[in-house]
């Protein structure tokens, strides 16, 4: 039995480190003018003369208000309508960790006005978690940009008596099968880390999901949970309250908002590491023209220093605003990544 855990703990860690419109201005002073309204105002016309967007435009998040993916979308939304002159209106849709809110915008109209805050779990680790999922993460969306790459903390409420890495791992052996932790859902990030956390510290923990991340956190602070892989935008004023302590990150460097915390790497377990991401994406056979508008206008966001401020600064996230081509390839590369991991910890659907 050991050499098999043994076994699946090397697979795990090997495989964890491996336009604008074509118009031509005769005067030079009016092609001057021109680029000064369209760097103001980002106007793209379709085909048919109809500027984009036309209306309100319907950001879909597939997770709960006030968890981290909500704080994005939200975050993310206020740019673009204050650069688009429309509303982009946040419709939380959560259930089937983001599975039901994706698949909406996999069905939508392909017209820019249905947009997805992609996550890591409903488009790389249902599709391969699942027998089956009501839509294909690679030929049913249009990739935007990613927006940011996250990473989990291991958060104990400050009654449990362990303040160290050692200190809790010897609680969980001590106590097989009786510690809990919450996550977002069966295939959430917080629930494969603390799957990939059982296979490299040869514990065994009672996984309890929750409908999001709020729910699960209210939980570990009301005593329901002993801990919880999560999210650091949502950890940190518990933290600095002394309601939670943090134990590590998951990521191989510490979080600037928690500089403090030591990642579970530096701690001893070699080559842990789990992150995720969020990003936009819209519905396949949305006009490359809108796509391309939308992924400057995100990209431009995130270089903004009030989101960089509440996303980077407060939320221990990494900014990205990569290109949707270089997107695309992170969603392929991340389904092969997690239907390792899946196999491995044999996670399945009950």
């Amino acid at each position: 039995m050991r050499m098999a855990i043994h076994a699946a703990v090397a697979l795990v860690v090997a495989s964890w480190a491996c336009g604008v419109l074509a118009q031509k201005p005769e005067p030079v002073q009016a092609a001057s003018t021109l680029r000064q309204a369209q760097d103001s105002v980002p106007a793209l016309s379709s085909s048919k003369g109809q500027a984009y967007p036309a209306r309100p435009v319907r950001f879909i998040c597939p997770y709960v208000a006030g968890g981290a993916g909500d704080i994005f979308t939200r975050t993310i939304a206020q740019k673009l309508t204050d650069a688009l002159g429309h509303s982009f209106v946040v419709d939380n849709r959560p259930g089937a960790n983001g599975g039901i809110g994706t698949d909406l915008v996999a069905k939508a109209a392909p017209d820019g006005h249905t947009l997805l805050m992609g996550n890591s779990g409903p488009l790389a680790v249902n599709p391969v978690l699942y027998k089956k999922v009501p839509y294909d993460p690679v030929k049913d969306f249009a990739p935007i940009t990613q927006g940011t790459s996250y990473m989990y903390v291991l958060v104990v409420p400050a009654a449990l008596p362990v303040t160290n890495l050692n200190e809790f791992t010897a609680l969980l052996k001590a106590k097989p099968g009786q510690m809990t932790y919450g996550s977002t859902g069966i295939g959430g990030g917080n629930h494969l880390s603390g799957e990939l956390f059982n296979l490299m510290t040869g514990t065994q923990s009672v996984h309890v999901p929750y409908t999001g991340s709020a729910a699960a956190l209210a939980a570990l602070l009301g005593g329901q949970l002993n801990y919880m892989f999560d999210t650091v935008i949502t950890s940190v004023p518990h933290l600095r309250a002394g309601r939670l302590r943090g134990i590590g990150v998951t990521a191989l460097r510490r979080a600037s908002s928690l500089p403090e915390v030591p990642t579970l790497d530096e701690l001893g377990l070699k080559g842990f590491e789990l992150t995720q991401w969020q990003a936009v994406v819209a519905p396949a056979g949305t006009p490359r023209p809108v796509v391309d508008l939308l992924y400057r206008e995100v990209a431009r966001a995130l270089k903004m220093p009030d989101v960089i401020e509440r996303l980077a600064t407060q939320g221990g996230n990494e900014l990205v605003g990569n290109t949707p081509q270089e997107f695309a390839q992170v969603i392929k590369s991340d389904l092969a990544k997690y239907a390792k991991l899946v196999k491995a910890a044999n996670i399945q659907v009950q």
